[in-house]
């Protein structure tokens, strides 16, 4: 099992957390992590963002502003 210390709110302070068994496979890579204080979940997700162009950005720009009527 990896262990880490992450701050922990049940517990309110930095508490080692560990990665309990993963049945989907991920390994020591496993997203979930379990308080080995209070056994308190904490789930680390990742974003993957696309890079925007700077072409992308001037025809967005570009874009007449829409009137509305009163």
């Amino acid at each position: 099992m990896s262990e880490r210390e992450l701050y922990c709110e049940s517990c309110q302070g930095v508490q080692p957390f560990e990665v309990p068994p993963c049945v989907d496979g991920h390994g020591a890579d496993c997203p979930e992590l379990a308080c080995t204080g209070c056994g308190s979940a904490l789930v680390i997700a990742t974003f993957t963002f696309r890079p925007i162009r700077l072409a992308d950005r001037r025809r967005a720009a570009r874009r007449p502003a829409h009137r509305r009527a009163a």
